[in-house]
């Protein structure tokens, strides 16, 4: 057990508290659609789909289409995702005209369908990861252990998201990005859509969406891991300054011979 404390106690514990945070981080965002109203903007997506949506091999009349029809058609995509891909099949969009089509093509749905069961793992890691951060504080509560420095902490962090960044930007994000599709994605499962082909392609502006969307979820993990580790090293120091504190004062209650 002095070994589990030594080395393995804290980086579990810090690396659940980790991936709790990203899974909560990631819940709150598609709360919101990940701010893609925002992202629309910074993005110019509406230029995008007035460029390519005349261009698309298998739907018409898309660029016709108002930039709130674009975000609610996204708000539907999101939801289908995080519902087991439930309705993704059933997304239309109408023309001024009073005509509708469906948005994605079945490649897309199967996509789609693959996303949200990755999701759903993810999920279900997260869960895992919240589970054992409890386990672990409680067990830090009841040994009465001190989390280490914020030093210490901060530096092993900022460490390991340099080396993760530095990975990425020396391989390009563009193929890490594709790289991580051929992994996690069926082979048999069409993942990659050019813009004449996809409508949910050229919707999202793949793949710059994704990045600032990753840069929105690293913004707020940072701030709730900041903000949930603060409250978790006070937890503890408080803990045991008291346990230090109720020591001292039996030993110096203690008579002397």
């Amino acid at each position: 057990m002095a070994l589990f404390k030594r080395i393995f106690l804290w980086p579990l514990l810090l690396t659940s508290h980790l991936l709790m945070v990203a899974l909560v981080s990631w819940l709150l965002l598609a709360k919101v659609d990940f701010l893609y109203p925002l992202a629309y903007q910074l993005l110019d997506i509406e230029q995008h789909i007035q460029e390519y949506g005349p261009q698309n091999r298998y739907k018409s009349g898309f660029e016709q289409t108002s930039p709130e029809t674009h975000q609610q058609l996204f708000h539907e995509i999101n939801r289908a995702v995080h519902q087991q891909g439930k309705g993704l099949a059933d997304i239309r969009y109408e023309l001024p005209s009073g005509d509708s089509d469906t948005l994605l093509r079945t490649p897309e749905v199967i996509h789609l369908q693959d996303v949200a069961k990755l999701i759903d793992h993810l999920v279900t890691a997260g869960i895992a990861a919240a589970l054992l951060w409890c386990l672990l504080l409680i067990y830090a509560w009841r040994q009465r252990l001190p989390l280490p420095s914020a030093k210490k902490i901060l530096s092993g962090f900022v460490g390991a998201m340099f080396a993760l960044t530095a990975v990425i930007l020396v391989a390009g994000p563009t193929r890490v990005f594709y790289w991580l599709h051929t992994v996690i994605f069926p082979d048999e499962h069409e993942w990659f859509f050019f813009y004449e082909d996809s409508l949910m392609t050229t919707l999202m502006k793949a793949p710059d969406l994704f990045g600032v969307i990753t840069l929105f979820l690293l913004m707020l993990l940072m701030c709730l891991w900041l903000f949930t580790l603060s409250i978790t090293s006070r937890l503890l120091q408080h803990r045991h300054r008291l346990a230090a504190d109720t020591s001292s004062s039996r030993k110096n209650r203690q008579p002397k011979k």
